[in-house]
């Protein structure tokens, strides 16, 4: 199993559209939504991925991740098995400064909320912030596409 070991910002404008390089329409659903353990079903564009993840670490940068492409109809299918809500979203890829940074844009019962994550090769790795970069919402719980799904941006007071 690979580690992931990334941060998660809010996003304050929408400059990173100008710099992104690509975006890609993701559609998803969970068969597992337990904390410490997600099952995730993923169209992107027109391929099917399965996902698991583990239990992340006490600041909350760091969890296991295992993710394998599989075929879209398959993916398909065991969307069927999801369990309720779906996430929809516009994935934006940003180049700054050594690091891709994936900007999400959320649809439906999450409109309105944008993300932007990093992935680093360890937790104290240095990086530069680009100026759409707001508040650090890395660990918090709420964020978590697994928790959006249950709870949705929208529902929050």
């Amino acid at each position: 199993m690979a580690q992931e070991i990334e941060r998660k910002f809010l996003v304050k404008d929408d400059s990173y559209r100008q710099l992104a390089e690509s975006k890609s329409r993701i559609k998803q659903g969970y068969i597992c939504s337990a904390r410490g353990r997600t099952v995730r079903v993923r169209v992107r564009d027109e391929k099917g991925f399965l996902t698991i993840k583990g239990p992340s670490n006490d600041s909350g940068l760091s969890r296991y991740e295992w993710e394998k492409e599989i075929p879209l109809d398959e993916a398909e299918e065991l969307m069927k098995l999801c369990e309720p809500g779906l996430i929809d979203k516009t994935r934006y890829l940003v180049n700054f400064g050594g690091h891709t940074f994936e900007v999400d844009e959320f649809y439906g019962e999450n409109e309105g909320l944008v993300v932007a994550e990093i992935e680093l090769s360890t937790e104290e790795e240095a990086f530069l912030r680009p100026a759409f970069l707001g508040e650090e919402v890395t660990g918090q719980v709420k964020y978590y596409n697994s928790f959006l799904m249950k709870e949705p941006y929208t529902t929050w007071k």
